[in-house]
């Protein structure tokens, strides 16, 4: 039986209460436990995954769509991005033995929606995944002149990436998210400084812009995929030890990042102008573009290595839910040996498809549209739906918030259409002789 509550309940739950069909099975004699995470730990985890390359191409789109609409598309998204992300933690109250998506889709569209969702978020969030190969690359021919072959390159990435994501659980991985979030805010903030004290005097500032559809729609993507962690949100829920803390994770995520996108994005691009570069840390000049990469390398793997921690937890958790939870609780051969595969399975596919796509604004594009468009806005706004069945008319609140969820989903269709129809052009124009090549793919 499934416990369930609805949406005027969500704060009554008793503090005693423990979710039934728990995706971690009994953890009390366990070797190893999962449910001990505290909000702030599980705040910056989602930081970590969050606040990552997605500011690095902000600056860009500021330059592609004026001050003003950034702004407001920034502001915009990060409310939307606000309310789904609470809709999520109200789906996990109401269904507790939810760990992912696919949990979530078959409650929704039974088996077929199951698969449908797994495979989408496994893929979207391998995507994630070969974007920090892609940045790790330009990292290092940055740093070193293109010291070598940039295949290479992707390659000592992926490995270290691995070797990062062999912790099994959550909260040894918050350590490593507290150096990424530090990192990249280092990085950023060492970018604007040198970008200030180089700028020339005559820097052309727009206030709006006219730019062709397809350009200034890319642009919007690049805004989008800097607020898509929320594929991997389920799964941060089930390692806390009380789901009721997570507005208070959320509100950490949520103030945090829209912060420093602003400044961020703003500051760079008043100060770098309509050239600046994308990743935004190419625009530093040619010494101290080295120094942020360099400050930068732990957001670079360690982002990244979140992404695949909670892949590889979503393939774990399936294998050995219910009778075979034991294994997740145990260091035995199989448990272990089992994690290891399924990281090194992840980044080998990750590899594949960074040294395939390896042009940064539109690998970004293709990942929010095909991905992001569903697993951020789409997606919850249809666990609204089905909490509510049968009662979306019931009063003006369930009305208004109708209207909402319909607008949300409408925007996720939008963001889907449009930015594959953007970032496929894009793709094909810019990387279609770059595939699988030893060249500098730094700017």
């Amino acid at each position: 039986m499934t416990a369930k509550y609805s949406d005027d309940e969500v704060e009554k739950v008793p503090e005693d209460s423990t979710p039934v069909n728990d995706p971690f099975g009994n953890e009390e004699t366990g070797e190893v436990k999962y449910r001990v995470m505290k909000w702030w730990n599980a705040g910056m985890l989602m930081a970590a995954e969050n606040v990552s390359l997605g500011v690095l191409s902000l600056p860009s789109a500021v330059a592609t769509l004026g001050i003003v609409p950034t702004l407001l598309i920034i502001l915009g998204i990060s409310g939307i991005s606000w309310y789904t992300g609470y809709v999520m933690m109200q789906y996990k109250l109401r269904f507790p033995q939810v760990h992912s998506m696919g949990d979530a889709g078959e409650l929704m569209f039974g088996k077929i929606g199951r698969e449908i969702c797994y495979v989408g978020q496994i893929l979207f969030m391998i995507f994630l995944m070969s974007s920090h190969i892609l940045t790790f690359t330009v990292t290092f021919n940055t740093i070193t002149n293109h010291g070598t072959c940039s295949l290479v390159f992707g390659v000592v990435g992926m490995i270290l990436s691995f070797i990062c994501t062999l912790p099994r659980t959550s909260s040894k991985v918050f350590i490593m998210s507290v150096i990424s979030c530090t990192s990249i805010v280092v990085a950023t903030f060492v970018t604007m400084i040198a970008i200030g004290v180089q700028a020339p005097d005559d820097v052309v500032r727009e206030i709006t812009t006219k730019v062709p559809f397809a350009d200034a729609f890319l642009a919007v993507t690049n805004i989008i995929f800097a607020y898509i962690a929320h594929v991997a949100f389920f799964g941060f829920m089930s390692e806390m030890e009380d789901v009721r803390d997570f507005p208070k994770s959320l509100a950490m995520l949520q103030i945090g990042d829209t912060t420093l996108y602003i400044v961020v994005s703003m500051v760079i691009y008043c100060y770098a102008g309509p050239d600046v570069e994308s990743p935004a840390l190419s625009s530093a000049g040619p010494m101290m573009k080295k120094v942020a990469y360099g400050l930068a390398i732990p957001t670079v793997i360690i982002a990244g290595v979140v992404f695949a921690h909670v892949t590889c937890k979503y393939i774990y958790v399936r294998i050995f839910r219910g009778e075979k939870a034991h294994h997740m609780h145990s260091n035995s051969l199989i448990g272990i040996g089992s994690w290891v595969a399924i990281g090194a399975a992840i980044w080998i596919v990750a590899w594949i498809i960074a040294e395939s796509i390896p042009v940064f604004n539109e690998l970004l594009s293709l990942i929010c549209a095909l991905f992001g468009s569903w697993f951020s806005f789409g997606l919850p706004a249809m666990f609204w739906l089905h909490m509510n069945k049968g009662e979306y008319f019931a009063n003006n609140k369930k009305k208004f918030l109708l209207v909402v969820n319909l607008i949300i989903l409408g925007i996720a269709f939008t963001i889907c259409g449009l930015g594959l129809y953007v970032s496929g052009k894009a793709i094909n124009e810019s990387s279609s002789t770059a595939s699988w090549t030893c060249a500098n793919n730094a700017s």
